[in-house]
């Protein structure tokens, strides 16, 4: 069942039909990962199978084809990179002020010290923040193409909402360094949620799919064009 609606879905997206996998876990979600069309996989948790029905279904796996025919996990690869590169600069530098010429750092005075003491601080936290930023960007990027790609926001809006209710109760323990993958943020808690959360605020997200089903003239249940891709 799996397969047949990642592969309507692939032909509705223009795209070759993905690897297949799934994760047998209750907690509820799924993510898109590989370095173009041709070399993806989407996978689904055993809970969120369990949990949406087949409309609902059919709108994440177009979120995240989505992801797929935006080369999404490209852009996320390319700025996790230049955000390690930055801060792997920043600790040789700050290694570098400790074992480095003293007498160098004492003719700059305390002024230039303290700046750039500031800077190599801050540099990491910067990178980290734009990265969280693209990353949220790119989410909503997603909702926007899975719409288009169903003709049914209203349906992916339904399932963000149960995602992150479930999500809540049921968080999937996973490395925060991949957390950024899937549709909903995976793990509990979280401090500076606007700055350093990898996903944009689910609320916001539900928001915009909802504006976006007015702008195709869906007020409730499914528009025109899902009709026809249901059968109805």
């Amino acid at each position: 069942e799996l397969h047949r609606l990642v592969a309507e879905v692939a032909q509705m997206s223009g795209l070759p039909k993905p690897r297949v996998a799934i994760i047998e876990s209750e907690a509820p979600n799924a993510f898109a990962t590989g370095r173009n069309c041709d070399h993806a996989l989407v996978a689904a948790t055993t809970g969120i199978l369990q949990l949406l029905d087949e409309r609902e279904l059919r709108a994440v796996l177009s979120h995240e084809l989505g992801h797929i025919r935006n080369k999404d996990i490209l852009v996320g690869a390319v700025a996790a990179t230049i955000a390690g590169a930055v801060t792997l600069v920043a600790q040789i530098a700050r290694w570098g002020m400790i074992f480095g010429d003293r007498s160098a750092r004492d003719d700059e005075g305390g002024a230039g010290l303290i700046g750039d003491l500031l800077l190599l601080f801050l540099a990491p936290i910067a990178a980290m923040i734009i990265q969280m930023a693209i990353s949220r960007s790119r989410e909503y990027g997603a909702d926007e193409t899975g719409a288009e790609v169903s003709h049914d926001p209203l349906a992916l809006a339904s399932a963000l909402e149960k995602l992150e209710a479930y999500s809540q109760r049921i968080p999937l323990p996973v490395n925060p360094s991949v957390s950024h993958l899937f549709i909903v943020k995976p793990l509990t808690g979280a401090s500076l949620q606007n700055l350093f959360s990898t996903h944009p605020p689910t609320a916001e997200r539900i928001a915009r799919l909802r504006r976006v089903a007015q702008q195709m003239g869906i007020t409730g249940g499914v528009g025109p064009a899902a009709n026809r891709i249901y059968g109805r």
